[in-house]
């Protein structure tokens, strides 16, 4: 088939390549000039494992090509896919204004049938606005060319993106066509080749199904870091927690890791964005005004921790002359992400309290450099930044994080002192090697009151 992908961004670049990747020719387009210079020498403007390799393969064999020429890409394919941005608005809603812009731009260019899917999160009525705004630049121009509008979100998680678009756990389709429904199936059929896995349903349906999806997986994540605060306070293990109700087989365990507090670009905004379209229909949405409300305060704990056990009470718990190691950055694993990521607020945190604070991730330093400045050290060796700090804090679950050289740790440490945000390491084995740990509820017995 022949398909346009419009925006080059995280799910756009993922879902063109892996469509490509099937067979189909695709043609990815963006308005940012040097991002779609930088595709075609083949660099890749984000990190996400696999891509690299598929974008390279399907542009080699000819598949897979990047342009600014909208106009062209439009009128030389059949289906449209819509992966611009919709960032969050002052108000918390979705701002559409990037989606309806290439709606406008469709209906001024095609010629022939198109079909439009709309791949971008957008709130419930999305499509009919896409929809009314086609036809009005078809209007325009005196034409009445037919034309279907999809809804089709993604649910990719970063880090496993490819595996979850080319072996996906579900596809919803948003569709009022039998006929384009069927063009759909076919698209999507070589990923159902072991389990169809595809849902079609009506749009508005589609397009509630991406918010709730999401702000369900962040209410177990809000719910879990509550239960961890009180299993400090009250002496209890969050670990032992977790596996006593995730064995329950209507909660399971999957988002009930407590930690520092959910980030990415998904999460944060979009329960912001449902939040506001329920207060659009006169209803109030207190339960995910409290998920996000939770959230925010948890990004907070760990400096809350760090300040408890390290700050100068006579100066109004200041860290000044205190240096933290940051380990971790990205607002998870597998990924150079930092929109929304806990470690913002927790590094800025810090350094409102005086601290020095030294950083290091895997691939997100360059992005950091970007958020920081020259506000925090950076060094791409994860032990040079202890030497002769006052802790290391533990921000991201990286896997390079997980079996540590503890012995090291402790001769660079000024004092062994961890403070774990992601719960990697198990409370007494600290303890016996002499490490004072604090994590997230696993303080096995020692109250925090915080």
């Amino acid at each position: 088939m022949k398909i346009c992908v419009i925006g080059a961004g995280y799910v756009g670049l993922v879902a063109g390549t892996c469509f490509a990747e099937s067979g189909n020719d695709v043609i990815c387009v963006d308005v940012n000039e040097a991002r779609i210079e930088g595709l075609q020498k083949g660099i890749i403007p984000i990190y996400e494992p696999g891509l690299k390799e598929l974008v390279l393969r399907n542009s080699a064999e000819g598949r897979l090509a990047f342009t600014t020429d909208l106009q062209f890409a439009v009128k030389t394919s059949l289906i449209n896919f819509i992966a611009v941005g919709t960032p969050p608005g002052e108000d918390g809603s979705a701002d559409l204004q990037n989606v309806l812009d290439v709606a406008r731009t469709i209906g001024r260019e095609m010629e022939t049938f198109k079909i439009i899917v709309d791949k971008s999160t957008v709130p419930v009525g999305t499509a009919d606005k896409v929809r009314a705004v086609v036809h009005d630049e078809l209007d325009k121009r005196g034409l009445a060319i037919e034309f279907d509008v999809v809804s089709n979100p993604e649910f990719l998680k970063e880090g496993a993106a490819i595996d979850d678009f080319m072996k996906p756990d579900r596809v919803v389709i948003g569709i009022d066509n039998v006929r384009t429904a069927e063009i759909m199936k076919e698209l999507y059929s070589p990923f159902m080749r072991k389990t169809n896995r595809l849902i079609c349903m009506d749009i508005r349906s589609a397009e509630m199904t991406k918010y709730a999806a999401n702000s369900m997986l962040a209410t177990k994540i809000s719910f879990m870091n509550q239960i961890a605060n009180l299993c400090d306070r009250m002496g209890a293990d969050v670990a032992a927690v977790r596996e006593g109700i995730g064995s329950d087989s209507r909660i399971g365990y999957d988002f009930l890791f407590p930690g520092v507090g959910y980030g990415g670009s998904c999460f944060p905004k979009d329960i912001k964005a449902l939040v506001k379209s329920a207060e659009e229909c006169n209803y109030d949405f207190t339960l995910l005004k409290a998920v996000d409300t939770v959230n925010e305060q948890q990004k907070l704990v760990l400096p809350k921790k760090i300040m408890a056990r390290l700050a100068d009470l006579s100066l109004e718990k200041s860290l000044a002359g205190r240096t933290i190691a940051i380990w971790g950055l990205s607002f998870k694993p597998r990924t150079d992400d930092m929109r929304e990521a806990p470690s913002v607020a927790i590094i800025n945190r810090l350094l409102e309290s005086g601290a020095e604070v030294r950083a290091h991730d895997p691939e997100a330093i360059r992005e950091a450099t970007r958020v920081f400045g020259e506000r925090i050290g950076y060094s791409n060796n994860q032990y040079d930044i202890l030497k002769g700090a006052d802790a290391l804090a533990i921000v991201t679950e990286w896997n390079e994080y997980r079996n540590p050289d503890f012995d090291r740790i402790k001769a660079l440490l000024k004092q062994p002192l961890i403070f774990d945000g992601r719960n990697l390491y198990e409370p007494r084995r600290m303890s016996g090697m002499g490490f004072e740990y604090f994590a997230i509820g696993r303080n096995g017995g020692q109250k925090y009151e915080g």
